[in-house]
């Protein structure tokens, strides 16, 4: 992946400014002079430079394009801009363009390599800069909407103002009715979040952590009920089923393993958010060593390799995936003594493993339901069987195409009748 000029990957995929002894970060010279809490830039800095380090920062918000298949993963447009994949409405895929308006941040998220005590290339886009790009993209046909996010500049509200002015921009002066995520900045007052539902099309607000006990280690500014939770419980309520905004879809996101949550407590949660407040989509981004303050305890780890790290992000999308559209409900699921997911087995094979009593399932017969049990039968093929089973009897695996390792994992839990 091609960077920024004079830029190097740090401990994972934080960036910092390269020195000339490779060890101590500072102030990035070559085009403009910032220093991380003056936010000072020189004109030399175009739209397009600015976008492309905007695009670049705002990938550590996952709160869209982030599945298991190649469809759902981002990719580098042929400038170097981050394109990110969502679901149309009628099936199918398009890419959005994704930026912050700023990376400048006044917040002090301890495990955020953007935070107000970084020193990073700082650098603040104009609303009508964004428009008047985005517009070009659209124009190019290269992208089908956009997603905005942002540093706080300042205050909440002001970036909320600014964020809000950018997208009245495309909506009004350039009569874009498409498909618009915009990030609700923490802390944001009721009326600047009632302002972004009624121009989005999809918003997000990172819940972050499951928790005010595991957020207070991660922000000294921030407050967890105030800043989070109020306007997570805003944002469904404006968004939820026969109000005026209920096309508008809610997301958020948990940080994995920057504080010391257990699986357990982000299940719950996650549970919470879908079952109460009717959120339709909850990401996760694990937490990378080398990014925060070295006081966090997902700094103080020394038993999990990155491998590890992705495995149990991975296993708590499998859970999410399971919630949602498996029919598995919270107590389904089987955590370590620890409270954790384990890291060897999926959920769903730990569930049929513990629940002998409901296998073998019979392919020809079983309802949708029992189908969605079998270890390795993922929603294709459960719908195949379904189709299949209609004209004639199934029986055996290589009418259903499976093979490999999906066969060693689901063999034992089937009987063909």
């Amino acid at each position: 992946m091609t960077l920024p000029s004079g830029f190097v990957y740090f401990q994972g995929n934080g960036m910092i400014p390269k020195s000339r002894d490779g060890l101590k970060p500072v102030p990035f010279l070559k085009t403009y002079m910032v220093h991380a809490k003056a936010r000072t830039y020189l004109s030399t800095m175009d739209s397009i430079e600015k976008l492309k380090v905007l695009s670049e920062d705002s990938q550590y918000d996952l709160a869209c394009a982030c599945g298991t298949n190649d469809n759902d993963r981002r990719h580098r447009g042929t400038d170097g801009k981050w394109l990110y994949p969502v679901v149309l409405p009628n099936g199918g895929y398009s890419v959005l363009l994704k930026t912050l308006l700023s990376n400048a941040c006044s917040n002090d998220c301890k495990y955020c390599p953007l935070r107000n005590d970084s020193n990073v290339r700082r650098c603040t886009l104009h609303p009508d800069e964004i428009a008047k790009v985005f517009m070009e993209y659209l124009r190019r046909k290269e992208v089908f909407g956009l997603f905005l996010s942002s540093g706080v500049i300042d205050n909440p509200d002001l970036t909320m103002q600014k964020m809000n002015d950018t997208i009245r921009l495309i909506r009004r002066k350039y009569g874009f009715r498409g498909y618009i995520h915009l990030k609700i900045i923490p802390g944001a007052s009721d009326a600047a979040v009632e302002e972004a539902v009624s121009l989005a099309s999809a918003i997000s607000l990172n819940i972050e952590t499951p928790g005010e006990k595991h957020f207070k280690l991660l922000s000294d500014r921030k407050n967890y009920l105030h800043d989070i939770i109020r306007p997570i419980k805003l944002m469904s309520k404006l968004t939820s089923r026969g109000q005026r905004f209920s096309r508008v879809k809610c997301t958020t996101q948990f940080i994995v393993g920057a504080s010391d949550e257990k699986d357990t407590e982000i299940v719950d949660y996650m549970n919470g958010l879908y079952k109460k407040l009717d959120f339709n989509r909850i990401y996760f981004s694990a937490y990378q060593q080398g990014l925060g303050k070295p006081d966090i305890p997902g700094e103080q780890k020394h038993l999990f390799n990155s491998e590890e790290v992705f495995m149990r992000e991975h296993r708590l999308y499998q859970v999410d995936f399971l919630l949602r559209k498996y029919g598995f409900e919270k107590n389904d699921i089987i955590y370590d003594s620890s409270g954790n997911l384990s890291l060897d087995k999926d959920p769903k094979e730990l569930w049929a493993e513990s629940h002998p009593e409901y296998f073998p399932v019979k392919i020809n017969t079983a309802d949708r339901e029992s189908l969605l049990r079998i270890p390795g039968i993922g929603l294709e093929r459960v719908n195949n069987i379904l189709t299949m089973r209609k004209g004639s009897k199934i029986k055996d695996f290589a009418s259903l195409k499976i093979k490999g390792k999906t066969l060693a994992k689901a063999k034992k839990y089937v009987e063909f009748d």
